[in-house]
Order: C-alpha cells, then sequence, then structure tokens
C-alpha cells in the first residue's frame, strides 16, 4: 500500500497504527532477547557459586587428607571413601578431574548428568587456561539439544600451585524460564491487543478531528466563486499552521472580492459602451434617409408644382416615421437604463395580468388562474410591463406558425407565484440560449434586445426568478416566479 497515495485523514490513521504495531513488535523483541541474556546471566552466576563451593570443598578434602599432596596422588584422594562421588551428590553437579596435561584422573559417575567429556583435553583448551588472567575458562557447547556451560580451572595446593584442573559440565535447564517467557509474552500480547483497538478506535477520532478544519477549507475552496459573495472561515482551537492557511484563504476571499468589484465594474462600463454604441448606430440609422429627403426636398421643391401638396405630405410623413422611431429607441434605452422608483403595491395577481392581455386583439392568447385571488407585493406597472413583454416576444414567436397558440397562465405554487407565458412558435436556438437575457442581444430584424433584460431585472428586485425551456420549431415556455 502506497501510503502517498491515501487521504491525509487515512494517512494519519495508517501511520498511528503502524507506530502502535512497529513499537509493540520492537518492545517484545527487546524483552525476549533481555530475559536471554537474563538467563544466560543467570546459568553462569549459578555455575560460578557452585564451582566456588565445590573448590571449597576440595580444599576442605586437600587439607584433611593423609596423602601427600601432589598431582599423582590426586584420583587416591578424591576417590577416598568416594570423596569425589559425595562432592557430586552434595553439589548436583558431575565432577572430572584431569591432570596438568589434560588426562582424566578421576570422575564421578551420577547417572543423572550425561557425560560430555573425554579421557584427554585438547591443547588448544590447556593453552587457553593457562594463559587466561583468572586461570579459567568458560566453554559454551550443545549436545543433543542440551546446552551446556563447561567450566575449566585449576586446583591448588596452599601455596597456590597448580595441582589438577577441574571440570564442571553444567546442563542450562530454560524449560521454567521459557515458560516464565511464553506466560509473560501472553499477557503482553493480551495487554498489547488491547491496546491496538483502543489506538484504532483513537486513531480513527484523532485523524478526525485534525482533518476536520482542513475539510472545512477544503469545502470552502471548492464554493469559492467569482460571482458570488464568498464566506470566510471562522476557526477556533486550531494549530498554528492551520490559522495561517485559513489567514491566507481569507487574504484570498478579500482580494477576490476587491477583483470581481473591478472585473463587474469593468464588465458594467464596457456593456454600456457597447450599448452606447448601439444606440448611435440605432439613431444613425434613421438620420440618413432623413438628412437624403430633406436634401431631395430641398433640391426638387417647386412652389408653383401642382403636386407640391401631396409631395410635402410625403416629404413629413417620412420624417415623422423615422422620428417615431428614435422616439422608440430613445424609450426602450430610458426604460432599461432607469427605471422608475418601485411601488410595493398588494396586487391581485391574475386581475392585473389579465388586464395587461387586454390591449392585445390577437384571438389566440389564452388566459388561466387556478386561482381568482392570487396576492402579492409588486408593482402595479412593472408588472403590467413584463406581462406586455413577455405576450410580445410570444406573438413575434408564432407570426410564421400555421395555427399559433399563446397561452398566459398564473398558478399558486405555496409561497410562491407562478406566471407562465407559452406558445407554439419557432422556439429559440440552442447557441441563443444563453444569451436570452443579456442587454442588446435580439434575433429580430429591430429593436435593440432590451425587453428580457428589462423583464429580468424587474423580477430580480421584487426577490423573484425567470427561466425558460424550449424546442426549436415548438415553442418555448417562460416562468416568472415571485414570493406571495
Amino acid at each position: 500500500m502506497n501510503l502517498l497515495n491515501l487521504s491525509l485523514r487515512s494517512r494519519i490513521f495508517f501511520s498511528m497504527l503502524l507506530l502502535v504495531l512497529g513499537t509493540s513488535i520492537l518492545i517484545v523483541g527487546v524483552t525476549v532477547f533481555q530475559y536471554k541474556k537474563e538467563a544466560e546471566q543467570y546459568h553462569s552466576e549459578r555455575l560460578e557459586r557452585k564451582e566456588q563451593a565445590i573448590m571449597e570443598n576440595i580444599r576442605f578434602v586437600l587439607g584433611s587428607t593423609t596423602y601427600y599432596v601432589n598431582t599423582e596422588n590426586i584420583d587416591e584422594i578424591f576417590k577416598e571413601r568416594g570423596k569425589i562421588y559425595e562432592m557430586a551428590q552434595v553439589h548436583e553437579m558431575q565432577i572430572n578431574i584431569y591432570d596438568l596435561e589434560g588426562r582424566l584422573l578421576v570422575k564421578s559417575n551420577e547417572s543423572f548428568f550425561k557425560d560430555t567429556t573425554d579421557v584427554q583435553l585438547d591443547k588448544e583448551l590447556l593453552e587457553r587456561l593457562d594463559n587466561s588472567s583468572g586461570k579459567r575458562v568458560l566453554q559454551h557447547t550443545e549436545v543433543n539439544g542440551d546446552k551446556f556451560q563447561s567450566s575449566y580451572s585449576y586446583i591448588t595446593d596452599n601455596k597456590f600451585k597448580p595441582l589438577a584442573i577441574l571440570y564442571l559440565p553444567y546442563l542450562q535447564d530454560d524449560s521454567l524460564l521459557n515458560r516464565d517467557l511464553n506466560n509473560f509474552l501472553m499477557r503482553m500480547g493480551e495487554v498489547y491487543l488491547l491496546m491496538l483497538v483502543l489506538a484504532i478506535i483513537l486513531s480513527y477520532f484523532l485523524s478526525k478531528y485534525i482533518t476536520k478544519t482542513l475539510k472545512i477549507i477544503s469545502d470552502k475552496i471548492n464554493q469559492t466563486r467569482l460571482d458570488k459573495r464568498n464566506q470566510k472561515i471562522e476557526i477556533g482551537n486550531a494549530s498554528e499552521e492551520i490559522y495561517a492557511l485559513v489567514s491566507a484563504y481569507n487574504s484570498m476571499i478579500d482580494e477576490l472580492e476587491e477583483s470581481a468589484v473591478k472585473l463587474a465594474t469593468s464588465e458594467r462600463e464596457q456593456a454600456w459602451r457597447e450599448m452606447a454604441k448601439q444606440v448611435a448606430h440605432e439613431i444613425k440609422n434613421p438620420l440618413t434617409p432623413m438628412r437624403l429627403s430633406v436634401q431631395s426636398f430641398q433640391k426638387n421643391f417647386d412652389p408653383n408644382d401642382p403636386n407640391i401638396e401631396h409631395k410635402v405630405d410625403e416629404y413629413s410623413q417620412t420624417l415623422i416615421n423615422q422620428i417615431d422611431t428614435m422616439s422608440s429607441i430613445a424609450s426602450a434605452f430610458s426604460n432599461f437604463a432607469k427605471m422608475p422608483a418601485q411601488q410595493n403595491e398588494t396586487l391581485n395577481v391574475p386581475k392585473i395580468v389579465k388586464l395587461a392581455l387586454d390591449i392585445f386583439n390577437e384571438s389566440y392568447i389564452n388566459f388561466t388562474t387556478d386561482r381568482e385571488e392570487i396576492l402579492a407585493k409588486f408593482d402595479r406597472t412593472q408588472l403590467i410591463r413584463v406581462i406586455t413583454n413577455l405576450v410580445k416576444n410570444a406573438i413575434q414567436a408564432v407570426q410564421d406558425t400555421e395555427n399559433p397558440q399563446i397561452l398566459v397562465s398564473v398558478q399558486d405554487e405555496d409561497t410562491m407565484v407562478c406566471i407562465s407565458v407559452s406558445d407554439n412558435g419557432s422556439g429559440i436556438a440552442e447557441e441563443n440560449k444563453e444569451m436570452v437575457f443579456e442587454p442588446k442581444f435580439t434575433t429580430k430584424s429591430s429593436g435593440m434586445g432590451l425587453g428580457l433584460a428589462m423583464v429580468k431585472k424587474i423580477v430580480e428586485n421584487y426577490q423573484g426568478t425567470i427561466s425558460f425551456s424550449s424546442k426549436q420549431n415548438k415553442g418555448t415556455i417562460f416562468k416568472v416566479r415571485f414570493p406571495k
């Protein structure tokens, strides 16, 4: 498992578990090692104590014998009245005595000890014994799975002159110690199993606590948007590193809001510049025929012309039409740029909608409502303007439709009022859907494209929403919702 590919919470969780398991294994290993070292030391010290006791016994025997004490008489001294066997029985040790050349002189033959010695010691062992500082050599051997510590030391007379070599084979019986070690490891295993369970629980909640703040920061970063107001993070009881991260995020939010304000201002200025260009262009369109008409009239004016009155009427009508066009452009721009102050009147929405439809003479416009009275706070004039714009768009959409149908309905939706205007007209092309509510966007040959942008602005001023669904050549449904 690659810890680097896991989440921070998982890495903290598994790291703590590995730490507990690693510590447990290390402690068990050190405990077993220490146990074995102590067992080894215990056997060495026990052999040394037995050896000292046997040496005291040997000195006593040498001091009380009637034989002349030398190497040649050693076997006779210790065989006398079974001294060697008595010492072996008292000390529960096999005792072998060699001469200084390494030849076996005498030994005990206790049956419960395995005889692991030879009748002749090798020369290397004799040299080690002679060169040792304490005149003692300890040798470790293993025979048939049994471990032995063999001690070789000099037997001296009262003048410390070496007489013989004492050999004591000591059997390391670790069965009792191993049983104690196994019992200890069993108890330790139970304790560490409990600790592991506690560590898993603690790791889970600790990792969850540590990453909780990071999760909050992560969620806030994912929710950060340039087009809306972002919330700062408020936390308490966090580490210095988390505080630094939160502080950096909050500073970023401040900078982001400043950038968003600058961007929105820039976009608004750009939009108004584009709209000013569009207005100028739309105004220039009627000015050109007006100029041409005036020039033509000036050039061709003849007071004596019998049709002069008719020509003056045509000339005047042309100017009036172009002036009306300019006036409608100015009105559309004025209505969008500067809305009248809104009035929060309590209106019966179905009644006002029906009133707004009375100005239309088209027979294919139908009106329905599920309730005769649905009250809402709205400006009467602006609500009529919303309905008028939506219905005008619907009428233009069904101009080329064989059996045109426009349905305007008002529904009561719990705390909201829903006004829908549906038609079976040409629909909205897929590539134009995102630009429907943008100022100056239009698919018509005339007009400035401010109608739906104005409707959207009015509805949003009353905490409402406007949406639409459309299929090409099948029709469009606009829905306006605002609080009752």
